[in-house]
């Protein structure tokens, strides 16, 4: 085990603390990383407030985890000491259904580990990305390019595959209409990422507070949800929607 310091919540709507939590011993197929940044995302927060239930206190949130590597075990071969990597949502799944197998482990039928609040196939309780490190098996570790500012990177491995994988999915890019509902965290994502893929986009938000941020971001329009004749301008006129509120 290696002690590292941490910001630890012992109770649900406890302030933050600091403390030292024990990371497991570098497997064969696991890389150690010294976490530069890691996201804030809303989940955090519901699980810190016990308002999802399963809660596993004391607990240590964060799954947009970005860092540099610090060790890796004898079997690893995918990365190096000193690589720029992130961790995101999950740390581990089975390997061995067929969701797994076709690259779907956040669907692995024995369930996904998740990188904070869960309790990994052997017992032992997962604590996140607000800490100095963290050790995972290398199947759940990215690179991340050099260059890349990791402050804002860190969010794009939760709020930002959320909203590129929908839009790669369908097929965003020239020639399609799409329309984003909502334009917070992962709205204001999912704008920019429709606009880089070519997308002809239009954004729906509650009002036009966020219209120029909107419009900078590459947007073609914006409009409101609270307007009912936004509903008979653009109906039928987009070929996705993709709604970021629910």
């Amino acid at each position: 085990m290696t002690s590292t310091p941490a910001l630890v919540i012992n109770t649900a709507n406890a302030p933050m603390v600091k403390a030292n939590i024990d990371r497991r011993p570098v497997g064969n197929k696991d890389v150690r990383l010294s976490i530069a940044y890691s996201g804030i995302c809303h989940s955090d927060v519901h699980q810190a407030r016990s308002e999802w239930g399963n809660d596993i206190f004391p607990m240590v949130p964060g799954h947009e985890i970005v860092g540099h590597v610090l060790e890796v075990g004898a079997g690893v071969t995918k990365f190096k000491v000193g690589d720029t990597v992130g961790v995101g949502v999950f740390v581990d799944s089975c390997r061995e259904c067929d969701a797994c197998k076709s690259n779907l482990e956040s669907y692995c039928e024995k369930g996904p580990v998740g990188s904070y609040n869960a309790t990994s196939y052997n017992g032992d309780v997962e604590y996140g990305g607000y800490s100095k490190e963290i050790v995972t098996d290398e199947h759940f570790v990215l690179h991340i390019a050099d260059g890349v500012d990791l402050a804002e990177c860190a969010p794009l491995l939760c709020a930002g595959i959320t909203v590129y994988s929908p839009l790669k999915h369908w097929k965003a890019g020239p020639g399609k209409k799409v329309a984003i509902l909502g334009m917070g965290g992962l709205g204001h994502l999912a704008v920019k990422f429709a606009v880089a893929l070519g997308a002809e986009v239009t954004v729906l938000g509650h009002s036009l507070s966020k219209k120029d941020d909107a419009l900078s971001f590459g947007a073609v329009d914006y409009r409101s949800t609270s307007d009912e004749q936004t509903f008979k301008d653009l109906a039928k006129k987009f070929d996705f929607i993709l709604n970021t509120t629910s």
